[in-house]
C-alpha cells in the first residue's frame, strides 16, 4: 500500500474513532446527569458538576486505555520480532 494513502487511511480512522468516543461520552453522561424531563432550560449547578466529572473520568479512562494498548502493541510487536529472528 502506498505510503501516503495509508497515512490517510490511519488519519480517517483515527477521527472515526474520536467521534465514536465523543458520541458515546455525551451519550453516557448525558444520561447519567440530566433527568430525562427536562424542568429548566439551563442546566443546574448540580447537572453541570456531574457531567463535568463524568467528561473527566471518560477522558481520563479512555486516556488511560490508549496507553495501556499501545503498551501491549509494543509488547507484541517485541515478542514477534524477537520470534521472527529466532526462527530465521
Amino acid at each position: 500500500m502506498d505510503p501516503m494513502k495509508a497515512q490517510q487511511l490511519a488519519a480517517e480512522l483515527e477521527v472515526e474513532m474520536m467521534a465514536d468516543m465523543y458520541n458515546r461520552m455525551t451519550n453516557a453522561c448525558h444520561r447519567k446527569c440530566v433527568p430525562p424531563h427536562y424542568k429548566e432550560a439551563e442546566l443546574t449547578k448540580g447537572e453541570s458538576v456531574c457531567l463535568d466529572r463524568c467528561v473527566a473520568k471518560y477522558l481520563d479512562l479512555h486516556e488511560r486505555l490508549g496507553r495501556k494498548l499501545t503498551e501491549l502493541s509494543v509488547q507484541d510487536e517485541e515478542v514477534m520480532r524477537k520470534a521472527a529472528v529466532g526462527s530465521g
